[in-house]
């Protein structure tokens, strides 16, 4: 395995008697995208926030391109870029006046700052807005600002956390295609999402969070061996039809292996769909649940996840 751009040693953070993050461990090679998936409060946020030195870890060891960020912060956070969740960036400037504030933080200044800025605008695609002021941009363009201000000092190390939320589906394809590119110039990035579709796109290598812990990592087909041959099957029902419990009219089935409820949705893990179905149909109707749609998917990232936890993804 080549040397790691990023090593992460039972990394803690409590708040009080809580402990959002609990012995986190992963390292990260050179040019990979490594994705923590999980759900809202999952201690995503939580653990880049401390590896981006924004919060002091409780306990732990991080090492970036063989420097301690606990003891040698300075030189460690040079080789870092971070895209945070929250957009920072002043809607009152010009995206080029925001990146130009954001390079001279990062200590860069001149002709030097000025050609890397333009650099940047190209590469989110936006030069031709970039005098506009930012408060005046959508919501996608805004995220595509915040991405170029993470590149200004070209990082060798990019955090990115959960970049596509609230944005339309357009420019959510934007980023990804970005990320891929990033990746493809040589770009280290570690991509936190709650969409399974997402980490199954982008990511090298994907870590599995919930409740502060990671209960899984690896490549997306060794992490799918873990539920062998399980498939997902996900039926939509009728508003408010889900509220008394109907889940457990399904566990007894012969072939379902778990099931949960999400919104007006059930999710089972099954053996067999085919062998499946036709017995769940027949409990819906027998107790005047209207199936609305049926999708059926190959074992996945969501089906690890609802095998290692007994929830779906989006619980």
């Amino acid at each position: 395995m080549a040397e790691p751009i990023l090593t992460v040693k039972d990394l803690r953070k409590r708040f009080g008697d809580f402990e959002a993050v609990q012995g986190v461990s992963f390292c990260m090679v050179r040019g990979e995208i490594f994705s923590l998936l999980g759900p809202n409060g999952a201690g995503k946020t939580t653990a880049i926030s401390m590896l981006s030195t924004l919060l002091r870890p409780s306990s732990g060891k991080v090492v970036v391109n063989g420097r301690s960020l606990l003891t040698d912060p300075q030189a460690a956070k040079q080789a870092i870029g971070v895209v945070p969740q929250e957009i920072a960036l002043y809607d009152a400037l010009s995206a080029r006046q925001n990146l130009h504030f954001w390079g001279r933080m990062y200590g860069m200044g001149g002709g030097a700052l000025k050609e890397r800025v333009e650099e940047v605008l190209t590469q989110v695609d936006l030069r031709d807005r970039a005098d506009d002021r930012v408060g005046s941009y959508s919501g996608g363009m805004k995220r595509r600002i915040n991405i170029a201000a993470g590149l200004l000092h070209k990082p060798q190390l990019l955090f990115m956390d959960e970049p596509t939320v609230g944005i339309d589906p357009q420019s959510r394809r934007r980023i990804l295609d970005m990320v891929l590119e990033l990746r493809d110039q040589g770009m280290t990035v570690l991509y936190t999402t709650h969409y399974m579709e997402e980490a199954e796109e982008l990511s090298d290598r994907v870590g599995i969070m919930d409740h502060g812990k990671l209960i899984a990592l690896g490549t997306q087909k060794e992490l799918t061996r873990l539920v062998g041959q399980q498939e997902t099957l996900r039926l939509h029902f009728g508003e408010g039809q889900l509220m008394n419990g109907e889940a457990a009219l399904f566990e007894g089935v012969d072939g379902v292996l778990q099931v949960t409820t999400l919104a007006d949705e059930l999710v089972l893990g099954v053996t067999e769909t085919t062998a499946v179905l036709p017995d769940v149909v027949a409990i819906a109707n027998a107790h005047n649940l209207r199936i609305r749609s049926v999708d059926i998917a190959e074992p996945n990232l969501e089906a690890v996840f609802l095998h290692l936890t007994g929830r779906a993804l989006r619980d």
